[in-house]
């Protein structure tokens, strides 16, 4: 009687730790990103999407342009279909850090936005942005119509010639295929986490070196981030 009880326990355990070691992490609905139609407020603006490093600091950047209505955080670039941020940052997606930004082109124009682009983030270092490393930290200038991309190649011509940056312009030119936006807890995370220490000691330097830089491009009262 003693070995039944014993033995029945023994089994009960085992279906507990197995049931914990199974558990899910998150709910399935809240892990994959999907991609998304633009929403109505917005389209009456165009798009542009550009990837330098971390999108967190990259969308604090273009939020706090004149003209720019809306920057989402997100994916692009590569093939896998609904990545997770897991999944990104392991370097198997081909997909990088990438923001769309919903700009109206009678404030500030898209080449504008590509010299902020190239303003903000070196774009010399394959693969690597300040402390981040690997393909989805790449430099990517995406474009969706041939004019976009007849203005991006034009621009780092004129870069190239000028000898602005010593070293060679590593930027891919890319047409935009799909964007996936990001979960949420990427979007605003800047503004939303300040404390963070990756926000204190990259992305607030990044953003702050940028708007003393480029003040005239500023809105009212955005270079307090």
């Amino acid at each position: 009687m003693k070995k039944s009880i014993f033995f029945l326990l023994l089994l009960l355990s085992s279906s507990v730790l197995q049931a914990c070691t199974t558990k899910p992490l998150a709910p399935a609905n809240n892990a994959v990103p999907t991609p998304t139609p633009i929403p109505s407020s917005l389209q009456h603006l165009e798009t542009a999407y550009f990837a330098s490093g971390c999108f967190w600091c990259v969308e604090a950047i273009y939020e706090s342009l004149k003209g720019v209505e809306e920057v989402v955080s997100g994916y692009a670039g590569g093939k896998t279909a609904n990545p997770t941020y897991k999944q990104v940052i392991s370097g198997r997606t081909g997909h990088a850090e990438t923001i769309q930004v919903f700009y109206n082109p009678k404030i500030i124009s898209f080449k504008t936005l590509l010299k902020v682009f190239f303003d903000s983030h070196d774009p010399t270092t394959l693969n690597r942005q300040g402390p981040d490393r690997g393909t989805q930290y790449r430099s990517i200038a995406f474009y969706e119509t041939a004019k976009e991309k007849e203005i991006i190649e034009a621009y780092i011509q004129l870069l190239t010639n000028k000898k602005v940056f010593k070293d060679k312009i590593t930027t891919e030119v890319k047409k935009l295929s799909r964007f996936y936006k990001a979960e949420e807890y990427h979007q605003d995370y800047e503004r939303l986490n300040p404390n963070s220490t990756y926000i204190q000691r990259v992305s607030k330097p990044r953003l702050l070196k940028f708007q003393i830089n480029n003040s005239a491009l500023l809105k009212e009262n955005d270079n307090t981030h």
